[in-house]
């Protein structure tokens, strides 16, 4: 039986349990990060061009949010801009990615976050190859790299999928 009061957890087109993580879950979830994750993600810093561990990356999988393992890109869609940090042309999904107008820094760009715990992933700009014209610029350290065929991270628990 259902309760009429209490609303279904946020779902994605894909299938993903949207639902922030609580206190609790979310106090997991950061003290699992690197001091250099924490700086990215919850600080929205950037890491240095050209030394993040996913640049080179070309195997055939999926790119997770590091904090809490929402899938956010594909290899498919991943593309060499040379900035220096990986680009991709979308996301897995689009309610998965967040835009926030970001006014630092004396520049008006679009900050994505990740859609489920709101952690800091980089930023999109309007330059990018193919149809969209999108390139999704995104710290390495922000991101969990799953190999196709791999079980995703699933730190909440929510039972959502495999690469």
């Amino acid at each position: 039986m259902t309760d009429p009061d209490i609303a279904p957890a946020p779902r994605s087109a894909s299938g993903y349990d949207l639902t922030p993580p609580d206190a609790a879950e979310r106090a997991a979830l950061e003290a699992d990060l690197s001091p250099e994750e924490r700086r990215v993600l919850l600080a929205h810093g950037t890491e240095a061009p050209f030394c993040g561990t996913l640049l080179g990356e070309k195997r055939a999988g999926v790119f997770c949010c590091r904090e809490c393992g929402l899938p956010l890109f594909r290899t498919g869609t991943k593309f060499e801009s040379g900035t220096g940090w990986p680009s991709f042309t979308e996301p897995v999904d689009p309610a998965h990615v967040k835009a926030i107008t970001d006014r630092s820094h004396g520049m008006t760009r679009t900050e994505t976050r990740c859609a489920r715990c709101d952690s800091h992933q980089g930023h999109v700009f309007p330059d990018g190859p193919g149809p969209g014209g999108l390139r999704y610029c995104i710290n390495s350290v922000a991101l969990a790299f799953v190999p196709a065929g791999q079980p995703l991270p699933d730190p909440l628990r929510r039972g959502d999928g495999s690469a």
